[in-house]
């Protein structure tokens, strides 16, 4: 092997190129993750002035209408206008209008009757004209209040004031990409900030002093947007901000220019925007892309005073600007990681030395262990993390010695035991086999001697005992072969929690002579099991009735039936029947011989010592398990657990 083959397969080339990977990855993931949030930092940051800039935006337009309003209201109350307009010198009064309207920037203004005829206006359109297709002053001659907003004012309108505000009107539609289909709005439709004032002259008549701006071709709002809100800030000769004044879709008053140079007066939104904006009412905020370049947008409905929506206020903020601060700190956020990844392999190049010694020995122990050396050396403790590892390697060690050690015990346990109640079982087979003949000669002689009449009373007691006490060693024979014999299950489906509560049914009548409370508490629906009904039942029987044995008067005997935990069974699905009881309790030096044959804790007589064997029989025949937990003087629970797919088990006593 040559030596840069050797150096690679070295722990240490390898620690150090993981460290290099490792910062590699992490730096990567850094500065992707660090310059999307950035960026999206930065567009936040974008979008908020945006929305802060249109809310400007939107004061300035309500503030030049109501400019409109207070202006006409202030020439209401002068003497001036009162004195000239019932002066009948009429040009005179039309001159002193015009300065008024010069003064305020109005482009139309005009006093009405209280029918909408015009007595007076600037423009070169006659008096006596019906002014009813402006609404506004039909709305103000209507409530008699004050009123201002903006409107829409078709040619006709226009030209009745000033046939110069008509052709202004007139805006040729740009072809725009993104734009939606062209609107249905009449050719030449202003839109128009107006406002009417009603009064009353010297003479009693109820007239209305109107007037307004026309808004196509007016820069007067977007250029003061520009230099209030975004202070005509300039980046890379263009300007920062850019604000619109759309009529319905279409550009009417805007600081935005196109590839000429020139405002894009008849350029149109696109589809997204007018359909939030116009067809939702919605405002919208976003990124995109205006005439020539990608701004950080922000549009909101403009409506008129019939609560219509009209056209769209916009304005937006040159994304360049942003973009070009977002590289500037991805820069230095470049720089600065890859600086970091750099420090990171020196200082892992340090560590993989300091590390890879006990390292080593870890792995020389650990072999030794596999071939099932228990106390391999591993050197030194180490004053760092790693030193925590060799003691949890150490720890591991005396763990395995430990388990191995009651495994060991616990393998000679059963096989001691298996031996144990195999010789048992054998013997008891034998036993009973053999007594059980002899026994049913004298207990049927007994009885047969037991029909006769003449039999002394002292010899008819004799003979009663005989017969009991045989009785009762033919039910020791019968448990003995019950224990003895490998008896096959007759498995049928069952319904488990009806059949565990029919056999508690079975012992109600007991344990109401007994004076205990006998329940049956089923904490779920289980599914059909396999079940031996005769065996199983046998074993929930014996174990209630050594339950109610357990019991005082005034106790209580639960059976209970839950889920079982797959964990502790290998990850089978199982059901656990509980059987509870408030008795005296098994005293600790018991416990583990309750299961063992002739076992037993009743007076003489009153217990053969046989039924817990039988039991564990019968359940582990099942593929299950019999547990107990005992508290001296509280009670005892007997848990048996039996697996939902039971199979039969063989069982070698």
């Amino acid at each position: 092997m040559n030596p840069l083959s050797r150096l690679w397969r070295s722990t240490r080339a390898r620690l150090i190129t993981s460290f290099l990977a490792v910062a590699l990855l992490v730096g990567l993931v850094s500065l992707f993750t660090g310059g999307q949030l950035l960026y999206k930092s930065v567009l936040s940051e974008a979008s908020n002035r945006v929305r802060l800039d249109l809310n400007a935006a939107k004061e300035i337009y309500d503030e030049r209408t109501a400019s409109i309003l207070l202006a006409l209201e202030i020439t209401g109350l002068e003497d001036d206008f009162r004195r000239l307009l019932e002066g009948a010198d009429r040009e005179v009064f039309i001159a002193w209008l015009r300065i008024v309207a010069q003064k305020a920037g109005l482009d139309f203004l005009g006093v009405a009757d209280n029918q909408g005829r015009v007595l007076a206006r600037i423009g070169p359109g006659p008096p006596g004209k019906s002014m009813a297709g402006n609404q506004l002053l039909a709305m103000a001659i209507k409530q008699n209040k004050p009123m201002a907003g903006t409107i829409l004012m078709d040619q006709s309108s226009l030209a009745a004031e000033d046939p110069a505000l008509a052709r202004r009107a007139l805006i040729k539609e740009v072809q725009t990409p993104m734009a939606g289909a062209a609107k249905s709005l009449p050719g030449g439709t202003g839109l128009v900030l107006a406002a009417a004032s009603p009064l009353i002259d010297n003479q009693g008549r109820h007239l209305v002093i109107y007037g307004g701006v026309l808004v196509n071709r007016d820069y007067s709002i977007v250029d003061t947007v520009g230099r209030t809100v975004f202070r005509n800030e300039v980046f890379k000769d263009r300007n920062i901000g850019s604000a619109t004044i759309f009529l319905d879709d279409t550009r009417i008053s805007t600081t935005v220019l196109d590839a000429k140079g020139q405002r894009a007066i008849g350029t149109r939104a696109s589809q997204a925007v007018s359909e939030a904006v116009l067809d939702r009412g919605q405002k919208w905020s976003d990124r995109a892309f205006v005439v020539n370049a990608w701004y950080i947008t922000a549009y909101e409905p403009i409506v008129d005073i019939g609560g219509q929506r009209v056209g769209m206020l916009y304005v937006g903020v040159l994304e360049d600007k942003y973009t070009s601060l977002w590289w500037q700190t991805a820069f230095v956020f470049t720089i600065t990681t890859l600086a970091c990844m750099a420090c990171a392999v020196l200082m892992g190049a340090y560590l993989a030395g300091r590390i890879i010694k006990p390292v080593n020995q870890l792995i020389s122990a650990s072999r030794h262990v596999s071939k099932g050396d228990f106390s391999p050396d591993i050197g030194p403790m180490a004053r760092s993390d790693l030193g925590v590892l060799q003691s949890s390697f150490q720890e591991m060690l005396l763990a395995l010695r430990d388990r191995e050690k009651a495994q060991q015990e616990e393998s000679e346990k059963r096989l001691l035991q298996s031996e144990k109640q195999a010789i048992v079982g054998r013997l008891a087979a034998g036993v009973a086999h053999e007594i059980n003949n002899p026994l049913t000669g004298v207990l049927t002689f007994t009885h047969l001697l037991l029909r006769r009449d003449d039999l002394a009373p002292e010899v008819r007691g004799d003979l009663e005992t005989i017969a009991s006490q045989t009785e009762r060693v033919r039910k020791i024979v019968k448990g003995l072969l019950d224990f003895s014999r490998q008896t096959k299950l007759e498995a049928q489906p069952t319904d488990f929690n009806p059949f565990v509560a029919s056999t508690v049914k079975l012992l109600h009548n007991q344990a109401m002579l007994k004076g205990i409370e006998l329940s049956f508490d089923p904490r779920e629906e289980f599914p059909v099991m396999n079940l031996d009904h005769s065996q199983m039942q046998g074993v929930l029987v014996n174990m209630i009735i050594n339950a109610l044995d357990a019991t005082e008067p005034g106790g209580k005997v639960t059976v209970v039936t839950r889920p079982g935990d797959p964990g502790l069974h290998d990850g089978r699905k199982g059901v656990v029947i509980d059987v509870v009881d408030t008795g005296h309790g098994i005293a600790p030096e018991n416990i583990d011989k309750l299961f063992d044959p002739f076992f037993t804790t009743k007076e003489v007589g009153k217990g053969t010592g046989l039924g817990l064997a039988v039991s564990q029989g019968v359940v582990a025949r099942h593929g299950g398990t019999i547990k107990v937990k005992s508290t001296s003087s509280k009670g005892s629970t007997f848990t048996i657990w039996l697996p939902e797919d039971i199979r039969s088990e063989g069982y070698d006593w």
